[in-house]
């Protein structure tokens, strides 16, 4: 899958030779040469790779001060991707500091130090991301039951960001990670064979690399592609409702098993909107500085190209891609056509969809257990 690290990776590399510290411990692509046993900090023992991703690398490690298992992410060694993980770094401190009871679902960082020139970061040890779930299940989709479960745990992490004046801007299922992956094989008649079903629904929102505070510098350019929102594609600046659709683009996938817009190209991102969501409202292709996707103030988009049966094939509008008509089904589809508004000033923001009916279960819940 694209991801936005990966779009700008080739931009990066031609200055990195300079601005890497040498070290016979990285390799040639400035991740850490690390081995099973080795000792970050004097008490970090690395047992595992969790992950590689174009920061560096993530690994278990057991904290010997505490006995306990952690995750370490070992940025490279590259100026860059420190002063990435500086900023990370800071935001996690002020989560920690504004959320000291651990209320809200975003993950914690527990420890950071300098090893050879590798920023590493210790966060508590958490299970598979959601991403990874469904593709160990075949990529059979969540119920809407788990859906709401999962999406009320998100939403009032990501509001609890919105409220402290910041952005994540990389939401996907890859970054919401579960909290424990146990599950119990179950048959399904449906399918014809076992599937997965979890024991637990806990998530908690991951990687603060790129989150951006209100005051800061926007980058134009953010998010992974499929989770993108149109303004970032029409480079009409963007604010913290680019979660909003990113989050809108998650549960869609999570009730598919597949990506809502499959494309790597911006021109067709577009074109399978309209055919998901109905036409983009001539207001926004007017303000848009890629007149190059506009014509005679509609998108620029042939319906007879080659391009155009990708679109067919994989888009229908968004009221089709309902299984059944069931009340809880119709507010899930009724909250996400909220949240997937082209225009930021109509779309939905995080703190009113928390009170969309679809989550009506969850505030009882809540409520009870106070």
């Amino acid at each position: 899958m694209e991801t936005y690290d990966q779009e700008h990776t080739s931009t990066q590399t031609n200055d990195q030779g300079s601005q890497r510290a040498r070290s016979c411990e990285d390799d040639e692509e400035g991740h850490l040469a690390y081995h099973i046993g080795l000792m970050l900090k004097a008490r970090y023992e690395v047992v595992s790779t969790l992950g590689v991703g174009a920061f560096g690398k993530v690994v278990e490690c057991i904290d010997r001060e505490k006995d306990d298992r952690v995750a370490v992410k070992i940025v490279r060694n590259f100026e860059t991707f420190r002063e990435v993980a500086k900023s990370e770094i800071s935001v996690l401190e002020e989560i920690n500091s504004l959320d000291d009871d651990n209320r809200f679902a975003c993950v914690r960082m527990l420890d950071w130090f300098d090893h050879d020139g590798h920023m590493c970061i210790v966060f508590e040890r958490l299970g598979l991301s959601t991403f990874e779930f469904l593709q160990q299940n075949h990529f059979l989709p969540f119920s809407v039951d788990q859906i709401r479960h999962m999406a009320f745990q998100i939403f009032r992490a990501v509001c609890f960001l919105h409220r402290n004046k910041l952005t994540h801007t990389d939401l996907k299922p890859e970054n919401i990670l579960l909290v424990c992956s146990d599950y119990d094989l179950e048959f399904n008649d449906s399918t014809n064979r076992k599937q997965r079903k979890l024991r637990s629904l806990d998530v908690k929102v991951v990687d603060f690399g790129t989150a951006t505070f209100d005051h800061e510098h926007h980058e134009s350019l953010v998010s992974t592609r499929h989770y993108r929102a149109p303004e970032v594609i029409l480079d009409l600046g963007w604010n913290q409702s680019c979660d909003v659709w990113s989050l809108g683009c998650v549960l869609m996938e999570f009730y598919l098993g597949r990506t809502l817009f499959p494309t790597h190209n911006s021109h067709e991102h577009l074109a399978m909107m309209e055919k998901v969501l109905g036409p983009i409202p001539s207001h926004l292709l007017k303000q848009t500085r890629k007149q190059q996707y506009v014509h005679n103030g509609r998108l620029n988009w042939e319906d007879q190209s080659p391009s155009n049966e990708h679109v067919r094939k994989h888009c229908k509008p968004l009221k089709q891609l309902m299984e059944t008509r069931s009340e809880e089904e119709s507010q899930l589809f009724h909250l996400l056509s909220c949240m997937l508004e082209y225009d930021v000033c109509k779309r939905i923001t995080m703190e009113e969809a928390l009170w969309h009916p679809f989550f009506s279960p969850m505030r009882n819940q809540k409520q009870q257990r106070s």
